[in-house]
């Protein structure tokens, strides 16, 4: 029997609602932070908890998210109603960007904290049934990995533009800017949530749509117990909280480490297209490798996982102990090695999860999708706050319009080790739980 496959347009339209979350993703794990501490001073141990706060209410809302979506698409025939909140999404980014000039401190954390909670539910509400969609199509184990290698690489490109332009945008370091660059990107997301819109529509009437099959007494507890209890699901997901975790801590350290160790914050936007073009490159690769080698997605997260681990040990060496254009050129190749670790993270987590729900017959696919969106949103907020803590320990003085308050010998030994140590420390424990998923072996998938 012939696979079916999608066309290459149903897949890019589909695939273009990557762009914009790649926006959301990248922008306030990359500058959020250095937002609150170095434009609107707020303190280190006040923005950890700022950023942290609005994401604990993803927890609750992703796997309520994911149970309603599957009762949408058993009665309408498909999940496209939810996802209309991605229209306004971007309209949050702005406003989080634009805090009045009067706040400062606290009031000015509370304003970003709140606008990111809004923004939050209006990105589950959208990544919720999209993500979902590749577990909806009438297709088998290898063109799943193809969807996702057409939705990593849109993904990856609205990572690198956002990774790219958010930074130089906001170089100046003044409010302005950042609400400059805020409502420029917000253009852009407004425009792919719209294409994904109709992109989903496309691949679901090209694949056609399996509605999950209504079960007696389905509850969001009953689809949460479903995924939670299932032994290869499980270690998948916590090892992808680890992973995210990892992946938003070294977001959210990069500023730190161009303005206070490089002393050069335009290093920012270069490290970034550095890190993110060759994700984008090696995307197809990956996908070619792993079909090659037979199920072959499990190895390659391990092998992803492994070598972000050593390019996060290597970073130390080559930040710390190089000097002058060395060790920018030596931390660049460093970055690049680690953004193809990147791509493999990122396309063999997301193509397992449909896996997950195909191998697990009573599995209700929207309800796995929320368990394993909730545990990302959680990874991007934990990331985040335990860099900041971090800074804490070490000390870190925080300040206004982008004028760098002097720094211990302590707080810069604190704010580099938390860049290269501690992720690697997290992506080893990340590495540890996906060598307990038996779902790739072939015993399950057949």
């Amino acid at each position: 029997m012939t696979e079916v496959r999608a066309g290459r347009k149903a897949l890019t339209l589909y695939a273009a609602g990557s762009v914009g979350m790649g926006v959301w993703v990248t922008v306030p794990g990359l500058l959020l932070l250095y937002f609150l501490t170095d434009v609107l001073g707020v303190s280190a141990a006040l923005a950890g908890p700022a950023l942290l706060l609005p994401k604990a209410v993803d927890v609750v809302v992703h796997p309520l998210l994911g149970s309603r979506s599957d009762r949408q698409a058993r009665r309408d025939g498909h999940r496209r109603r939810m996802m209309r909140g991605g229209l306004l999404l971007g309209a949050a980014l702005a406003a989080m960007f634009s805090v009045p000039p009067a706040l400062t401190g606290r009031g000015a954390a509370l304003w970003v904290g709140g606008w990111f909670t809004a923004g939050n539910l209006l990105f589950a509400a959208f990544q919720v049934p999209y993500l979902t969609t590749p577990s909806d199509l009438a297709v088998g184990y290898h063109e799943r990995t193809r969807v996702f290698m057409f939705r990593m690489a849109l993904l990856t490109a609205g990572l690198l533009a956002a990774g790219v332009a958010a930074p130089a945008l906001s170089s100046g370091g003044t409010r302005t800017d950042y609400t400059r660059m805020a409502l420029l990107l917000a253009a852009a997301m407004a425009a792919s949530a719209a294409v994904a819109l109709r992109g989903v529509r496309r691949l679901t009437a090209e694949c056609g749509f399996k509605a999950p099959a209504e079960r007696a007494g389905h509850s969001t507890r009953a689809d949460l117990r479903t995924a939670l209890r299932d032994r290869d699901f499980r270690p998948l997901v916590l090892s992808y909280l680890f992973t995210g975790t990892t992946t938003h801590l070294f977001l959210a350290a990069l500023p730190y480490v161009t303005a206070y160790v490089f002393q050069d914050g335009r290093l920012t936007a270069l490290f970034m297209g550095l890190f993110l073009a060759p994700a984008m490159l090696s995307g197809p690769a990956w996908t070619a490798w792993s079909r090659r080698a037979g199920n072959g997605k499990q190895r390659g997260l391990l092998i992803s996982q492994a070598g972000f681990a050593t390019g996060s040990v290597l970073l130390l060496p080559a930040a710390a102990l190089l000097g002058g254009p060395a060790r920018t050129a030596a931390t660049a190749a460093v970055v690049m090695a680690m953004g193809t670790a990147f791509a493999g993270l990122q396309l063999f987590a997301f193509a397992l999860l449909p896996d997950a729900v195909a191998a697990a017959d009573t599995a209700e696919a929207g309800a796995y999708t929320g368990v394993w969106t909730a545990a990302e949103a959680t990874g991007t907020a934990v990331g985040p706050y335990l860099y900041s803590a971090v800074l804490v320990l070490g000390g870190f003085v925080s300040s206004t319009g982008g004028a760098h308050a002097p720094q211990s010998d302590t707080a810069l030994t604190a704010l580099l080790t938390g860049f290269t140590l501690l992720p690697a420390a997290l992506m080893a424990l990340a590495l540890a739980l996906q060598r307990r998923c038996a779902l790739d072996t072939g015993q399950r998938l057949g």
